[in-house]
Order: structure tokens, then sequence, then C-alpha cells
């Protein structure tokens, strides 16, 4: 069974940063691309940002180029997104997930997905 753990969620000021852990167990992520989504109350779950298998290419919505950044550590098989200048438009439930296919380039949307966290809540005040 593929487990995927999200933590780092929390309540911050605008402005203010947090960094988001994933870790897996159940699948070595060596070979997958990884993406982080978000589902903000009252609205369907969107991408965020995703990252090959090798960490050589990244990609992220529009909303959060320059203020997000994710990367991985396969040797610690875990994924990190650290969220700098966040907004209250940022609040919502974080989600990690996997690719399906391996050597991936990253997911860009929900349908890429083949296994889902549990989701860590991010609250952004103003």
């Amino acid at each position: 069974q593929v487990q995927l753990v999200e933590s780092g969620g929390g309540l911050v000021q605008a402005g203010g940063s947090l960094r988001l852990s994933c870790a897996a167990s159940g699948r070595a992520l060596i070979r997958y691309g990884m993406g982080w989504f978000r589902q903000a109350p009252g609205k369907e779950r969107e991408f965020v940002a995703g990252i090959s298998w090798n960490g050589d290419t990244t990609k992220y919505v529009d909303f959060v180029k320059g203020r997000f950044t994710i990367s991985r550590d396969n040797a610690k098989n875990t994924v990190y997104l650290q969220m700098n200048s966040l907004k209250p438009e940022d609040t919502g439930v974080y989600y990690c997930a996997t690719e399906g296919s391996r050597y991936g380039l990253g997911p860009r949307a929900v349908s890429d997905i083949d296994y889902w966290g549990q989701g860590t809540q991010v609250t952004v005040s103003s």
C-alpha cells in the first residue's frame, strides 16, 4: 500500500512562509514524478506544482510562480513545497500526489495522479 503523508501546514499571516513535506512509503519515488495540489473551501482541487522523477524539471501554476518552490530528496523518499509570500488566496488543503507513470516529468492535472496524501491545512490570514 502506497502512503503519502503531508506535514508542515498551519496558520500564517499574509507574507509569511511555510514549508510542506510529503513522506512516502510503499513506493520508491525515484522513478516517479510528484506534485502538490490544493483545494480551497468550496472549490475543486487544483494543480499547484510538479516535479519530474529526477528533479530536473519543475512546473507551477501561474498564481504561485516566483513564490513557491517544489523540490525532492529521493534518498529520503520525500517531496517538499516551500511557500513564500503567502496570500490569503493560498488558503486550502494541500495534497501531495504521485504521478502514475514512471519517469514522468511531473503531473499537471488531477487525472495524472494515482496516489494521494491525506492533505494538510494551510490557512493564510490577512
